[in-house]
C-alpha cells in the first residue's frame, strides 16, 4: 500500500507524493530510515506508474514517487507556471521537505530530464540518478505540432475504460503494433465524469510542458552531474543507441543498459528485466 504525503511545490502548489510501505531501518541505527529513493514519472504519467518499482525497492529503502504539477492528484492551477524550472524546483521541494536526501533520483522521460538538472543543480542532494528513456537533444518544432494534432485525434470522452485501453493500446495511430501494457498505461490517466473518461491533465499545459525540451538541448546540465548515473533505454524507446552511449560518454559517471522487447515505457513494458537493468546500479549507489 502507497501512502499520501502532500508537499508543497513552488509557487504554493500542492503536490502529492506517495510513500511505498514502512520506511525500512538501518542495520547499524535504527532510529535512522534507510537511504531514499525519489521516483518521477515522465509528461502525463502519475506516480502510480512506479508502483511496481516502488514496490520492491521499499523492503530495503524509502521509495516516494511524486504525482508532479498538472499530474495526477497534484494542483493543475491554470497560471501556475510549467516550465522546466518549477518542475526542478518541485522536486527540490519534495526531497527537502520529505527528508529524503541525498537521494538516488529515478526518472522517466520528462521526469529522468527533471532529475539530472536538479543533480546538476543541487549536488548535495541527489547520490545517485537513473534516467530511462530521455533524450537530451532537442526535438524540435514538428514534434510540438505533432503532439497538438495526436492531443485532437483523442476520442475524448472515452465511453469506458476498456475504449481508453483499446483506443491507445490498439487504435492510436501511434501505435505500430498492439501494446496492452500501453493501453493500462493511458488507463491509468483517466478520470470519470458526467458524459465519460477524461484525462486527469490539461493537454495544454502538458504541451506548455514540453516545450523547453522541444526547443533546446541538455546537454549541458548533463555534462554537470557529479554523482554516478544510469542511462537506460528500451531497445524499441525514442532514445536511439548512439545518442544514450554518448549521454554516458559525457556524464562523468556514466553508465549504460538496455531493455530488450521494451519501448518508451520501459519500466512499465517490462517490469522484471527494468528491475535486472536498474538493480546492480541501485545496491552499488545506496549501499556505498
Amino acid at each position: 500500500m502507497a501512502r499520501r504525503i502532500d508537499v508543497t511545490g513552488v509557487g504554493g502548489v500542492r503536490l502529492a507524493a506517495w510513500e511505498f510501505g514502512d520506511p525500512p531501518k538501518t542495520d547499524s541505527d535504527p532510529a535512522h530510515t534507510s537511504p531514499g529513493v525519489l521516483l518521477l514519472h515522465g509528461l502525463m504519467g502519475r506516480a502510480s506508474h512506479w508502483a511496481s518499482t516502488a514496490r520492491w525497492l521499499s523492503a530495503r529503502h524509502r521509495a516516494v514517487a511524486l504525482d508532479q504539477r498538472g499530474h495526477g492528484q497534484s494542483e493543475k492551477p491554470p497560471r501556475a507556471a510549467y516550465t522546466r524550472e518549477a518542475y526542478v524546483d518541485d522536486a527540490e521541494c519534495a526531497l527537502e521537505q520529505l527528508g529524503l536526501g541525498p537521494a538516488v533520483v529515478v526518472g522517466h522521460a520528462m521526469g529522468a530530464l527533471t532529475a539530472w538538472q536538479l543533480a546538476a543543480k543541487r549536488p548535495d542532494l541527489v547520490r545517485g540518478l537513473i534516467i530511462c528513456d530521455m533524450r537530451a537533444s532537442a526535438l524540435g518544432a514538428a514534434s510540438q505540432r505533432e503532439w497538438a494534432d495526436w492531443f485532437k485525434a483523442w476520442p475524448v470522452p472515452f465511453a469506458t475504460l476498456a475504449d481508453v485501453r483499446k483506443w491507445f493500446g490498439e487504435d492510436d495511430p501511434w501505435v505500430e503494433r498492439p501494446n496492452p501494457a500501453r493501453g493500462e498505461f493511458y488507463a491509468e490517466v483517466m478520470t470519470e465524469s458526467p458524459d465519460g473518461w477524461r484525462p486527469v491533465f490539461e493537454p495544454e499545459q502538458m504541451l506548455k510542458s514540453r516545450e523547453t525540451w522541444v526547443y533546446d538541448a541538455h546537454w549541458e546540465e548533463l555534462a554537470q552531474v557529479r554523482c554516478p548515473a544510469l542511462v537506460v533505454r528500451g531497445l524499441d524507446g525514442q532514445l536511439g543507441r548512439a545518442e544514450a552511449q554518448e549521454m554516458v560518454r559525457v556524464l562523468p559517471h556514466g553508465e549504460y543498459a538496455e531493455v530488450a522487447d521494451a519501448g518508451h515505457l520501459v519500466h512499465y513494458d517490462q517490469p522484471e528485466a527494468w528491475r535486472s537493468a536498474i538493480e546492480p546500479f541501485l545496491d552499488g549507489v545506496l549501499t556505498a
